[in-house]
């Protein structure tokens, strides 16, 4: 059949693989699975009749098949990301959507939306929550709340606010029995815990949610603490915490709601100043959208900082680190 075609997905999978030459890279960018990916690879391959990648040494390489699809493939996948933006922009130029992690949207962003609401009632506002950093080059969002993130790309950034971390718990806690009034404390002590490993930028945020790194800090390396359970999701530990089941390592600008509500408290008044922060990211294009201009204007006031944009230069990208 002369009008057949593969499953775009098998095709988009297949044109994330032959950018990356790698299944794992793939797969981060499509938010799926390796395994996925490879599946989706193999359909191809089998609809098509031909091999697209094959193993060269400890990495892959296109087949012929494969290098003749690739660049149309390209084109392709950028003309249809380019058309369903025009298509949304016919509807949605009112339509602001935010990516941010579910934990921050949570804790920190949604309590305060209604204040932005309410002086643009114009504006709809849809918050993606979510653990991957998003595409904002292709439209994904128009701005992303990103955490411990350094490389930003050419992307417009506002820095929100920095990382301070503190132990909490909650007052019933702290009190006691048998209480929690100084470092040594947490021996006996419940410590929660955050499993990091589903975030993208977990690789420049993890060492600052361990115990032993944040005691450390602290100039409390000789405590050996306690740890206990783990948790995929961090509002699930803050809950925990707020119940009275464990302490938590948190965000003192991101939990500062639940300290002011009396849910939390710091009993140490210990905290470990990082080298990472919270950052509010958009693109050029996007700030063509009445809305993105509003908002940003509005975050960085209730964030306190009005700090000025900033555009991360190529040449320096490859000098950031933490």
């Amino acid at each position: 059949m002369s009008n057949w075609l593969p499953s775009l997905n098998a095709l988009r999978a297949f044109e994330a693989v032959s950018r990356h030459l790698n299944y794992r890279k793939a797969a981060e960018e499509l938010c799926v699975s390796s395994g996925a990916v490879k599946q989706l690879v193999s359909k191809l391959e089998e609809a098509i009749g031909e091999q697209l990648l094959e193993k060269r040494g400890r990495g892959m390489v296109l087949t012929s098949t494969g290098a003749a699809g690739r660049d149309g493939l390209a084109v392709a996948f950028r003309q249809l990301f380019d058309t369903v933006d025009r298509m949304r922009g016919m509807d949605d130029s009112a339509r602001l959507i935010v990516s941010t992690t579910p934990s921050f949207a949570s804790s920190w962003l949604v309590p305060r939306l209604e204040t932005f609401k309410a002086k643009n009632p114009g504006v709809d506002v849809l918050i993606d929550s979510t653990p991957q950093i998003v595409d904002l080059n292709r439209g994904a969002a128009d701005v992303a709340v990103r955490f411990g993130v350094t490389d930003h790309g050419d992307l417009v950034v506002h820095r929100l606010f920095d990382e301070e971390l503190c132990a909490f718990c909650s007052p019933a806690l702290a009190a006691g029995p048998p209480g929690v009034k100084r470092l040594e404390d947490l021996e006996n002590t419940t410590l929660l815990r955050w499993d990091l490993s589903q975030f993208e930028w977990a690789a420049n945020t993890r060492k600052w949610n361990y115990w032993k790194h944040w005691l450390g800090q602290v100039g409390a390396d000789h405590i050996e603490p306690a740890e206990g359970p783990r948790f995929s999701d961090y509002n699930l530990a803050v809950q925990a915490a707020i119940a009275g089941q464990g302490m938590i390592i948190g965000s003192t600008p991101i939990l500062r709601d639940l300290v002011d509500a009396g849910l939390l408290i710091n009993p140490l008044e210990d905290r470990a100043v990082t080298d990472i922060g919270y950052d509010l990211a958009t693109t050029e294009r996007a700030m063509l959208k009445d809305g993105v201009p509003k908002f940003i204007a509005w975050i960085t006031e209730e964030a306190g900082s009005q700090r000025p944009s900033t555009r991360v230069p190529e040449t320096e990208l490859a000098s950031l680190s933490l």
